[in-house]
């Protein structure tokens, strides 16, 4: 008999020779239902592989990655099955698991349009209800390419050439399709009970803009419809949310073809940056920070001294002047510390906070470019703490304090990660050790729930990630607090300790809004472009029935005005209905209604975005009302 132990702790006894699946039943029959998967001494494996000595064994599902990834791996070779029924000479490329579902590339004379989908789809229904075993088998290289050669897959054959010496060449047969593929995969195509092919695209082989371009299908695959029904109606919502169409409705920003990937903010976006840069900055103050600027351009000289010469190079736009190289800031760390080394400290001046909305360039491949979300040009609301080694613990955890006041001001749920050493990291040991104890004793002291992604820091110190959750369940990754023990070294940066010797200060790099843009672009998504008051481009529309009452519209804009709230006035000559559509359409919060009524009682008539029609009012009790929301920040939508 062989000892297995199990997640919790616990051990069990099961003969040699036993599938995890049977493993699995052992433990429960409702868990080996959902199992998908499983790890066997950490090494994620198919649920049909038998054990043979003792180990520890995890049975994974749809809750886990590992669980969602292997569902769709093997969604993506029924879609590669279904479409090669459908047409013989297609041929295949790759097809793995995404984050939110998976696609598969085709090399094909046949043009795939959308249309086809459910032609695809019907296909792959019957291969579910066939329910395939997926049997794993492992041959030698030239046996993997002939076989490759005989089903005229080139692209296989150019995967396998291209695997290191010695890989294990591995292949997974379902019915008569047989595809090379590491795995781990789910026991048979029956598992894939609710589906959904989204959309088709153009895709170069491997990304490589040299290579050929391929046809490339898009698709999603859930335990239960139910689930598959939710995220189907999430995507939806998400198209009527989109940046990109509401930026222009509500005229934000724009983008223009003489600009690609360098957003124009319009008068409106403008306003909402602004409020935003100002919020910012007062809190900011408030925690003890102070401000600096930094140029845009700086010599080769310093993005060597930082590593971004070397490390980062493609990514950057450069330039020459008076016969020297220089670059466009694609990061503003490097100033930052230029700013730190221009004066000396003492141990008394840390923790020092020097806050920076840099405007930073990253020269992002064209097919990467999608409105504000990942641009060529954005500002980043970056920040340094300069402090002792003691001083790590409280500092991180008053970063995540203004982290969580940001966050919730705006409504949203966030997660937090912890990401450690990496394998090509810089530093000692004992450096590290510091860092991360010190990144995750703040966390544990503010129980604060986070997930461990081990060996996924940065090269220069490990990190915590915020990942937001906006109105309609989807995650964007946005703040970052990284401890930085490589820059203080680089750039040779020192104070002097109480011993009156030089130290090397400890840095930490962090940010909330991250892209500013892209938390606009995040915001304009999770409030639909109806934006809290307190930030909303305009935050009241006066509209006057008809010209005869426009002096006295007049006058409450000037009161208005004069109480610093943001206003416009629609004095056209428009039937009333046609402009308070108008105005709900452009999401303004409240809508101010003028008319002969109004006039003689010298009040107004107010329309909120929230509760419609709430009749006459006082104008100045209106103006108490509008303040008091922009004073507190009130969320309320």
């Amino acid at each position: 008999m062989l000892n297995i132990m199990l997640k919790d702790g616990n051990v069990i006894q099961v003969e040699k020779g036993a599938r995890i699946y049977d493993i699995a039943m052992k433990i429960s029959p409702a868990l080996a239902k959902k199992a998908l998967v499983s790890k066997i001494n950490g090494e994620i494996k198919d649920l049909m592989t038998e054990v043979n000595c003792d180990c520890s064994i995890e049975i994974l599902t749809f809750e886990d990655v590992e669980g969602r990834l292997a569902l769709r791996h093997t969604a993506a070779h029924i879609l590669a099955q279904a479409v090669k029924r459908l047409y013989p000479n297609v041929k295949l490329a790759i097809g793995p698991a995404i984050e939110n579902g998976f696609y598969y590339d085709f090399d094909s004379e046949e043009t795939f349009t959308p249309q086809i989908l459910d032609k695809v789809e019907k296909e792959m229904e019957k291969i579910v209800k066939e329910g395939f075993k997926l049997e794993k088998s492992v041959l030698p290289k030239e046996e993997a390419i002939t076989l490759m050669l005989e089903k005229d897959d080139p692209y296989k054959v150019l995967l396998i050439n291209n695997l290191p010496e010695g890989e294990i060449i591995s292949f997974y047969k379902q019915g008569e399709f047989v595809d090379l593929c590491a795995g781990p995969h789910v026991p048979s195509t029956s598992y894939i009970k609710a589906f959904k092919l989204l959309s088709v695209a153009g895709a170069y082989f491997r990304g490589d803009e040299k290579n050929k371009m391929l046809q490339r299908i898009y698709g999603t695959v859930f335990p239960k419809k139910s689930e598959l029904d939710a995220y189907i109606n999430m995507l939806e919502e998400a198209k009527k949310r989109d940046h990109r169409k509401l930026g222009k409705e509500l005229k934000l920003f724009t983008l223009m073809e003489e600009g690609p990937g360098f957003p124009f903010f319009l008068p409106n976006g403008v306003v909402l940056k602004n409020n935003l840069i100002e919020y910012w900055r007062g809190l900011h103050k408030k925690s003890g920070y102070v401000e600096i600027e930094t140029p845009m351009i700086l010599n080769r000289k310093l993005w060597e001294t930082s590593g971004h010469w070397d490390h980062y190079k493609e990514n950057m736009y450069t330039v020459n002047i008076d016969e020297e190289e220089f670059a466009i800031k694609p990061m503003n760390c490097p100033g930052g510390m230029l700013v730190y080394k221009s004066e000396p400290h003492s141990y008394r001046d840390l923790p020092l906070r020097v806050g920076e909305l840099g405007r930073v360039h990253r020269h992002e491949l064209s097919g990467a470019i999608q409105g504000l979300m990942r641009a060529r040009a954005f500002t980043q609301d970056d920040a340094h703490i300069f402090m002792l080694p003691d001083q790590i613990k409280e500092e991180i955890k008053g970063v995540i304090s203004l982290i969580d006041e940001v966050y919730s001001r705006f409504g949203f749920k966030y997660s937090v990660e912890l990401s450690t050493r990496p394998e090509n990291s810089m530093g000692s040991d004992e450096e590290w050790e510091v860092a991360e104890v010190s990144l995750a004793g703040a966390l544990d002291e503010m129980n604060i729930k986070y997930k461990v992604n081990e060996g996924d820091g940065a090269f220069y110190g490990p990190k915590i990630d915020f990942h937001l959750e906006d109105s309609i369940g989807r995650s964007w990754q946005c703040g970052t607090i990284q401890l930085d023990l490589q820059l203080p070294q680089r750039f040779d940066l020192n104070y002097i300790g109480s011993d009156s010797e030089k130290h090397r200060p400890i840095v930490i790099h962090r940010v909330i809004f991250g892209s500013l843009e892209r938390f606009i672009g995040v915001l304009i998504e999770h409030f639909a472009g109806k934006f809290p008051t307190w930030i909303a481009p305009v935050q009241v529309k006066v509209l006057s029935i008809s010209e005869k009452y426009l002096d006295y519209a007049k006058t409450v804009v000037n009161s208005l005005n004069e109480n610093n709230i943001r206003v416009e006035l629609d004095g056209r000559v428009e039937k009333i209905g046609y402009k308070i559509r108008e105005a709900r359409n452009e999401r303004v919060p409240y809508i101010l209604v003028i008319g002969e009524k109004e006039e003689q009682e010298g009040n107004i008539t107010v329309r909120s975005r929230k509760n419609g029609d709430e009749g006459s009012a006082s104008l100045n009790e209106f103006i108490a009302r509008v303040k008091c929301e922009i004073d507190n920040k009130t969320l309320e939508v």
